[in-house]
C-alpha cells in the first residue's frame, strides 16, 4: 500500500495490541491520566501532592513524556438540541430568545474560550533494553533494527506493560488515575492531532476491524 505524504513524516510504523511501534522499532504506550483541581486543595493537601509527585518522578529509572492536549469543547450535540428546540417553539418571543442563546453559545465556543484538556503519559521501551544492552553500549553506534520478531514484540510488550503498571501506581498515590489507550483509541488520538477541525465537531473516520486489535 503506498504511503501518503502525511504518513511519511510520522515516526510511527504501526500500532498493534495497544502498542505504538516506531520506525526504529522502539515501542511506546500512551496512558490517559485523570486531573484534579489543585487550586481547591488546602495548603497541606497541596504540599502532600507535590511531595508525592516528586517521589514518583525520583522513583523512575526510565524517561517518560507528559503530553497536555487542549481542544475546543465539542458541544455539537447540545447546539443541535437548541436548534431543534428553536424550530419547535410556538411562542415567537421564546423562538427569538432561543435563537439568540444558540448564537451566543456558538460564538463563545468558536472564540476558543471554552476548552477541554486531556492529559497523557507516554511510556517507552526499546529492543536494546530487552536484549540487556548495558548503559555504556547505548552511546555506541548500534546496528539498525530491521524488524521485530513476534517473540521479541511480546517480550518487549510485557516489560512495557510492567512499566505502565509502575507509572499508574505512582500516579495513584498522587490521587490520579491512569489507563492505557487501546489501538482504536491511539488511532483516534493521532488522527485528531492531525485533523483538529474535524475532531472538534466529533467526526472520526471508521477504523477497519483489522486495525482494532
Amino acid at each position: 500500500m503506498p504511503t501518503s505524504s502525511t504518513q511519511g513524516f510520522l515516526e510511527i510504523d504501526q500500532i498493534r495490541e495497544g502498542v505504538i511501534i516506531l520506525k526504529n522499532k522502539a515501542l511506546r504506550a500512551v496512558m490517559m491520566v485523570s486531573s484534579l483541581n489543585f487550586a481547591l486543595k488546602s495548603e497541606e493537601e497541596q504540599s502532600g501532592i507535590i511531595s508525592q509527585f516528586q517521589e514518583f518522578l525520583n522513583s523512575l529509572d526510565f524517561s517518560c513524556q507528559i503530553v497536555i492536549q487542549s481542544r475546543k469543547l465539542n458541544i455539537t450535540g447540545y447546539l443541535d438540541q437548541i436548534k431543534a428546540l428553536e424550530a419547535k417553539q410556538q411562542n415567537e418571543l421564546l423562538k427569538i430568545q432561543t435563537g439568540e442563546y444558540y448564537n451566543f453559545i456558538n460564538e463563545l465556543v468558536s472564540a476558543g474560550t471554552i476548552m477541554s484538556k486531556s492529559f497523557y503519559v507516554v511510556v517507552p521501551f526499546t529492543l536494546l533494553e530487552a536484549r540487556g544492552t548495558s548503559p555504556g553500549q547505548l552511546f555506541k553506534a548500534a546496528k539498525p533494527i530491521a524488524s521485530l520478531t513476534e517473540d521479541e514484540f511480546q517480550r518487549c510488550k510485557q516489560q512495557l506493560w510492567q512499566r505502565m503498571e509502575f507509572v499508574a501506581l505512582g500516579l495513584r498515590r498522587v490521587g490520579l488515575q491512569a489507563i492505557p489507550l487501546t489501538t482504536p483509541e491511539l488511532i483516534e488520538l493521532f488522527w485528531s492531532l492531525h485533523h483538529p477541525k474535524q475532531a472538534e465537531v466529533g467526526y472520526y473516520p471508521e477504523i477497519p476491524p483489522e486495525l482494532s486489535k
